[in-house]
C-alpha cells in the first residue's frame, strides 16, 4: 500500500478527529466513510428526474402556493 500526504487546514484536521468513531480510528478511514457517504450508488430512475424537471418548471412558471395558502387550504393552524 502506498501513502500520500495531503495538506489540509488546522480546522479540517481538527473536523476529522471529531469524527473519529474511536481515538485510534485512522483519518484514512474517516475519509473513506465520508467519500461512501457521499456518493450515492443508485442513480435517480427516469421517473424522477422528469418528476424534477416538471417540478422546476412549476418554479419558472410561477406555479406555487405559500404555506399560509397551503395551510388555509387544509385548514391546518400553527
Amino acid at each position: 500500500m502506498s501513502a500520500t500526504t495531503v495538506w489540509i487546514t488546522p480546522e479540517n484536521k481538527s473536523r476529522l478527529e471529531g469524527l473519529k468513531r474511536h481515538p485510534k480510528e485512522s483519518y484514512n478511514d474517516v475519509i473513506a466513510r465520508l467519500i461512501d457517504m457521499a456518493v450515492d450508488g443508485e442513480p435517480l430512475s427516469e421517473e424522477a428526474i422528469r418528476g424534477i424537471e416538471e417540478a422546476l418548471e412549476d418554479i419558472r412558471s410561477g406555479r406555487l402556493y405559500s404555506e399560509d395558502e397551503i395551510r388555509k387550504e387544509f385548514g391546518v393552524e400553527e
